[in-house]
């Protein structure tokens, strides 16, 4: 995460080497492919979970209680899933995002070189959670219809520091849900591969993300920033609240209007979400975008 002390109106490009020439050196040194690094071959095994139980949107119920340890294995294989479907969505934005950032740029510069490179990265990364949650037995959870909507805007309308604030919550949220997941013995081993891939690759786009929001940031006046700030919070809203659809509970074995009734109202998992984004919040402090209307949709997200 970024220090809360780092000033966000001067590019760290500006103090010392620049930003993306160093992150195209360390993707050459370290980057992964998925088809050959994930055991896609062995058969699932499921004495295994698909994600920490702790991070399962019923840890903590009296559902959860109830449950067998079959079908608490069966339901974190089934979140996993419909977490690595909705990254499979926002990064599909992010890619156009990015692509419309750079349109036009001179394409021997570093900063346009490194963000053809995060999209090569972001391509992989798809197929490898489509893989991923096809081995875990799981159909192709999409987000609700509204969501598919307001991203379809958001991929056309949002520009500057909006863009890059909107990839920097989606990656953040899940870089630390699945730092969980890639140390946990409990979790089934190919999916520990996938979520290690991950967490290596995200930490330069986090890194990008975040460089770019600086510059952006600097030129922007105290409405565009506060316009900007509340854009942010909503799209941070809509990801946070796809990320498990509601028909897993159902593909779980269990009762779907309990389990949700439970689930959203299951303060251990609130707790979890807001302990992942502190560091984010901290840096969206930093840089002034926690604006009052923004707080109120961290707030519903439980982000804050």
């Amino acid at each position: 995460m970024a220090s809360s002390t780092a000033r966000p109106d001067v590019p760290e490009s500006a103090q010392g080497p620049g930003v993306a020439r160093r992150l195209l050196d360390s993707s050459a040194t370290l980057s992964y492919d998925p088809a050959k690094e994930v055991d896609w071959e062995t058969p699932l095994d499921e004495d295994f979970h698909g994600a920490s139980p702790e991070w399962s949107t019923l840890f903590g119920t009296a559902y959860w209680s109830e449950m067998t340890e079959e079908q608490r294995k069966e339901l974190t294989r089934q979140e996993a899933a419909s977490v690595a479907s909705t990254g499979i969505w926002f990064e599909m934005i992010l890619q156009q995002l990015i692509l419309r950032d750079v349109y036009a740029k001179d394409p021997t510069d570093d900063t346009v070189q490194w963000a053809l490179t995060e999209i090569a990265d972001e391509c992989r990364h798809s197929i490898m959670f489509a893989r991923g949650a096809k081995k875990l037995r799981a159909p192709a959870y999409r987000p609700p219809r509204a969501a598919v909507e307001l991203g379809r805007a958001f991929k056309t309308l949002a520009f500057g520091e909006a863009a890059y604030a909107a990839i920097l919550v989606a990656e953040e949220v899940l870089d630390v849900m699945q730092r969980d997941w890639m140390r946990d013995e409990r979790v089934v081993p190919f999916v520990r591969t996938i979520n290690n891939i991950h967490v290596v690759e995200e930490s330069r786009h986090m890194k990008f993300a975040r460089e770019e929001m600086r510059k952006h940031l600097a030129k922007a006046g105290p409405a565009r920033r506060n316009i900007h700030a509340f854009v942010i919070a909503v799209a941070a809203y809509v990801i946070v609240t796809s990320m498990v659809n509601r028909k897993v509970y159902a593909n779980a074995g269990l009762d779907e209007e309990r389990a949700l009734a439970e689930a959203r109202a299951n303060e251990h998992h609130k707790a979890m979400l807001r302990s992942s984004c502190a560091g984010l919040m901290e840096f969206l402090a930093s840089c002034r975008l926690l604006t009052k209307p923004a707080l109120a949709f961290y707030k519903r997200a439980h982000l804050i």
